[in-house]
């Protein structure tokens, strides 16, 4: 990687003002992004690069951007995974001289958080369309009251189920403009719509707007961290299917996306267009959202798409692409979903944003093109022909059980490792291996686990060449390989290597969540407007 690209901070801020495609990743690890990252990454933690880059960056010709802190020496985080890019068959990584420390001190601007662009688009969205809101004391003096009202929870089954207001109604994301004729036949029902925060919230209600709903609606302000925080009680459990539309729904919701596509300007593609664009994906970035709930997608879906629900996409766009400047295709069953995510795509500055026209029935396909089951696990070429040996599970547990027991090292998710690891196993993430090294630097035999069989033999593969002596292996199947035959397991966090700073905690979706946390994440949420406005780089399009 002698000819490796550097940008500096000034470079870097001069492309990312450009229409040209690109990416930005940042490797460090999940929790130390969100202490503070530029609006344009995307997180994806050299510890499992190979397992997230794929599908971030599925063109391979444009160029990478790899950034860390900038403060890790002569070979950083960020060489290291361009060195991995490079081997994948990635044709023009880079990296940012200087990394984050070096773009504060050119005077940049950074945000903290994880989603910081999408949830900061939804803060403006409510002021600059002033999006109606009502507090958890008024819609529980509402309940209270017996008043005409429909609580509409627009997370995700799984967010739903973990938590909710008793009497809520589950309809994720773009569903609730879908259904929504079923769920709310009256048009003078109050409709209050609620997530868990803020940002899917208020971009549902104001989707119920933009769409003409006759009802009254408005965003629970603060959504279930709230809700909780005046007092009031949550159900817990439950996450009953919302059944498909009728057939007048479905008329409703159709001419009311036809309405938005109008006045929103949504681009649409045909089929055989859209096939081109797959033929050129190897040179022009494209990615092709199914905006659907899962278990559609499960039940049929266009080769090569994701799955994307539309409330999703919206609200963690950097998680689902990092590619700006990129062509998107969004596909459902019926143009309805996908209008309208496109809509708010399209506001949020994303230049090239198109509808399949007729969804899946205007694929030409029929049942017999389109592809089964849920979205694969990326699975990336193993490196190297003469990798790490592997061991089974009986033979690890005879060989820590002999006089001279190897080092275990595992580089699973540190919640994981606290639930339940090998006895004795050492802690820290991948990308930061050479810490177990520097901690055991004799160590004549080290065995490599983690929460899955192919993330282990990536981290052996690097401890190949920290520990050059040792005999290094894999754990066939990784800490499940063990669990599965039955053998003792430890608990806590025994012996750490690193910061447990590989998994940002969402307070949203922690039922354990402390009122400090939740009322921070709020604070967070009001101050990101500013900075988004200042870094200038994105065009909001309201």
């Amino acid at each position: 990687m002698n000819s490796l690209r550097r940008y500096s901070p000034q470079a870097a801020r001069d492309l990312f003002c450009t229409p040209s495609a690109f990416a930005l990743l940042d490797v460090r690890e999940q929790e130390e992004f969100s202490r503070g990252h530029l609006l344009l990454a995307s997180c994806a933690p050299l510890s499992r690069i190979e397992f997230l880059v794929e599908k971030l960056v599925p063109c391979r010709k444009i160029p990478v951007m790899l950034m860390d802190s900038g403060t890790e020496g002569a070979l950083s985080r960020a060489q290291r995974a361009a060195s991995i890019l490079a081997s994948l068959g990635y044709e023009a990584p880079s990296v940012m001289e200087g990394g984050l420390a070096a773009w504060r001190e050119a005077g940049f601007v950074t945000v903290t958080g994880v989603g910081a662009l999408s949830k900061g688009f939804g803060e403006y969205v409510e002021s600059v369309q002033q999006t109606p809101c009502l507090t958890p004391e008024e819609v529980k003096g509402m309940m209270d009251a017996g008043r005409n009202i429909a609580i509409i929870d627009v997370r995700p089954r799984e967010e739903y189920a973990n938590m909710h207001i008793p009497g809520g109604i589950n309809a994720p994301g773009c569903e609730v403009t879908y259904r929504f004729a079923d769920l709310v036949p009256d048009p003078q029902t109050q409709v209050i719509i609620n997530c868990a925060g803020r940002t899917r919230s208020i971009i549902g209600t104001q989707t119920l707007c933009n769409a003409g709903i006759p009802n009254p609606v408005a965003a629970l302000k603060g959504g279930t961290m709230n809700w909780q925080l005046a007092g009031f009680s949550l159900e817990y459990g439950s996450s009953p299917r919302t059944a498909p539309p009728s057939l007048q729904a479905l008329e409703s919701a159709r001419q009311r996306a036809a309405a938005i596509a109008e006045k929103y300007g949504v681009s649409s593609v045909d089929a055989a267009t859209v096939r081109q664009w797959q033929a050129e994906a190897e040179n022009e970035p494209l990615y092709l959202f199914d905006v659907r709930q899962p278990e559609e997608y499960a039940a049929g879906h266009l080769p090569g798409s994701r799955n994307a629900p539309g409330g999703q996409l919206v609200q963690a766009t950097d998680e689902y692409a990092a590619v700006r400047n990129a062509r998107y295709v969004l596909i459902d069953d019926t143009e309805v979903r996908a209008i309208m995510t496109a809509h708010w795509l399209g506001q949020m500055g994303l230049p090239h944003v198109f509808v399949l026209q007729g969804g899946l029935g205007g694929s030409g396909l029929g049942r017999r093109g389109l592809e089964y089951g849920p979205e694969p696990e990326v699975a990336p070429p193993l490196p190297g022909k003469s990798g790490p040996r592997e061991i089974d599970a009986q033979e690890l547990f005879r060989q820590l059980n002999a006089a001279q027991p190897p080092l275990v090292v595992d580089v699973g998710f540190s919640n994981g490792h606290r639930a339940g690891h090998i006895p004795g196993a050492v802690w820290v993430p991948r990308g930061y291996l050479e810490r177990a090294r520097d901690a055991h630097p004799g160590a004549t035999s080290v065995v490599l686990t983690s929460d899955s069989g192919p993330h282990a033999f990536f981290a052996a593969h690097d401890a190949v060449a920290l520990w050059p002596r040792a005999l290094v292996f894999h754990l066939e199947n990784g800490t499940q390989g063990w669990t599965k035959q039955g053998f003792p397991l430890e608990r806590g966090m025994v012996a750490p290597l690193s910061a447990e700073d590989d998994i940002w905690y969402r307070p949203y979706t922690d039922t354990n969540a402390s009122p400090e946390a939740m009322r921070g994440y709020f604070t967070w949420e009001f101050g990101l407007i500013e900075n988004i406005l200042k870094d200038g780089s994105v065009k909001f399009r309201l």
